[in-house]
C-alpha cells in the first residue's frame, strides 16, 4: 500500500511539474490532450479489461459529453445558466450517464460477440443522428463555444492554456483515484467474476445483466466527463467525436497499453497523443506505423505494453545489472537496428507512391534517402537484414537476458 501511495505521490508531481518540463502552448496543448485521453481510455478499459466487455462504440459517451459541456458554456455565456466553468465537465459526465442508462441496459443483457455488435449498431446510430438533428449537433460544422466567461475567480479564467492543462490534470488524477478505489469495490470485485466466469457468478446469487449495467453507467460517466474536458480545451464538438473512427481510438489505444492492467490505458492515451500529434507531423506512414505495432501486440505481447514492462521487471528484480543489461542492451541495439532499416524501407515506399506529391527526396536520421536510387533501397534492406541477423544470432547463442 505504501508503495502505491508513493506512486500516487509521484503521478501528481509529475503533472504538476510537467509544463515546467515542457513550456510553450503546443506542449501544452499535447499534455492536455494526454490527460483527457487517459480518463477516456479509463473509462473504456472499465469495460474491457476489467468487465471483459469489448464496446465498438464509447465514444458516443465521450462525444455526448463534449456536446452536452459546448451547450452548458453557450447557455452559461446566455446567462440561462449560473456554473461555474471548472465544473461543466461533469455536466458532461451526467449526460453520459444519462444516455448510458437506456443503451447499457440494452447491450448488457447480452456479452460476448453480441454485446460488441450491439455497442457498434447503437454507436452508428446515435452518429449518424448527429447529422440528421443540426439544431442540437451543429451539423458538419459542430458548434463551438467560448471558455472564458465573466470575471476570473481567484485569478483564474481558463483563457490560458496552462489553467486549462491544470484542471485536465486535476480531474485526470481524481478520476484515475476513483476508479482505481472501485476496483477493490465488492462491484469491482463482482465484474471481474461475471468478466471471468458469468453463470458461476449467477449461480452464487449475482446477476450478471445489472453487474455489467452498472459497471456501463460508470464508464459513460467519466467518458462523459472526458468528452466535458475536451469541450473545454478545443471550445468545438463536431460529429467526428461521435463516430467509429473514435471509437476505435479507444479501443486500441487502451489494448496498446495493455487492459489488464490498471496503469495500462494511461500509457495508451499517451501513445495516442504521440501518434495522433507528432507521429503524423513527422511521416504521412503513420498509419502503417501504427496498424503494425497493433498486429505485433497482438501476436506477441497481448497484454499490452504495461504487461511488457511488468514481465521485464520481473525478469531483473532482485537480478545484478551485470547479469541482465549487456544482454537487453544487445536485444535492444539489434531491435533498434532493425527498425530503422524497416521504417526507411516503408519511408522510401510510400515516397515511391506518393513521389508526385511529396517528391522522392527526404531526409532520415540526417542521411538523403531518394526512392529513385537504388543505392536507398538496397541500404535500408542491409540495415534491417543486418538488425535481424543480429538478433537471430543474440537467441541461439543464449546470451544472458
Amino acid at each position: 500500500m505504501r508503495a502505491e501511495q508513493l506512486a500516487w505521490a509521484v503521478a501528481a508531481l509529475a503533472l504538476l511539474a510537467a509544463p515546467l518540463l515542457w513550456p510553450g502552448n503546443a506542449a501544452l496543448a499535447l499534455l492536455t490532450q494526454g490527460a483527457i485521453a487517459a480518463i477516456a481510455c479509463l473509462s473504456y478499459n472499465l469495460l474491457f479489461g476489467q468487465g471483459g466487455m469489448l464496446s465498438f462504440g464509447h465514444a458516443v459517451y465521450t462525444g455526448l459529453g463534449c456536446y452536452a459541456a459546448i451547450h452548458a458554456l453557450r447557455a452559461l455565456a446566455a446567462g440561462w445558466l449560473v456554473l461555474p466553468v471548472s465544473l461543466v465537465p461533469l455536466l458532461g459526465g451526467l449526460a453520459g450517464l444519462v444516455l448510458a442508462l437506456p443503451l447499457g441496459w440494452a447491450s448488457t443483457r447480452q456479452s460476448g460477440t453480441p454485446f460488441a455488435m450491439i455497442t457498434l449498431g447503437l454507436g452508428e446510430l446515435v452518429a449518424a443522428a448527429a447529422l440528421m438533428f443540426p439544431l442540437l449537433f451543429g451539423g458538419e460544422a459542430g458548434i463551438s463555444a467560448n471558455r472564458v466567461l465573466g470575471p476570473a475567480w481567484l485569478g483564474v479564467s481558463f483563457g490560458p492554456q496552462i489553467e486549462v492543462y491544470y484542471l485536465c490534470a486535476l480531474y485526470a488524477l481524481v478520476c484515475a483515484a476513483l476508479l482505481r478505489g472501485f476496483h477493490f469495490t465488492p462491484l469491482g470485485r463482482m465484474l471481474n467474476a461475471v468478466r471471468d466466469n458469468a453463470e458461476r457468478a449467477a449461480f452464487v446469487g449475482y446477476d450478471p445483466h445489472a453487474v455489467r449495467f452498472l459497471a456501463f453507467l460508470g464508464a459513460g460517466f467519466f467518458a462523459g466527463i472526458a468528452g466535458g474536458l475536451a469541450a473545454l480545451h478545443f471550445e468545438i464538438a463536431s460529429a467526428e467525436v461521435l463516430g467509429a473512427q473514435r471509437s476505435a481510438s479507444w479501443l486500441l489505444f487502451t489494448f496498446l497499453g495493455g487492459a489488464g492492467y490498471f496503469l495500462g490505458p494511461v500509457l495508451g492515451a499517451v501513445l495516442w497523443v504521440v501518434s495522433s500529434a507528432l507521429l503524423s507531423e513527422w511521416t504521412p506512414a503513420w498509419p502503417l506505423y501504427l496498424g503494425l505495432l497493433f498486429l505485433f501486440m497482438v501476436m506477441r505481447a497481448p497484454q499490452g505494453l504495461a504487461g511488457l514492462i511488468a514481465q521485464g521487471w520481473a525478469l531483473v528484480r532482485g537480478r545484478s545489472p551485470a547479469l541482465w543489461l549487456p544482454g537487453a542492451l544487445a536485444r535492444a541495439g539489434a531491435g533498434a537496428l532493425a527498425l530503422l532499416g524497416g521504417c526507411a524501407l516503408v519511408e522510401l515506399l510510400y515516397r515511391l507512391e506518393l513521389e508526385a506529391v511529396i517528391g522522392g527526396e527526404f531526409r532520415y536520421f540526417g542521411l538523403r534517402l531518394d526512392s529513385a536510387s537504388p543505392a536507398s533501397w538496397l541500404g535500408a534492406a542491409a540495415v534491417l537484414l543486418a538488425g535481424w541477423g543480429w538478433g537471430r544470432w543474440l537467441g541461439r547463442s543464449g546470451r544472458p537476458q
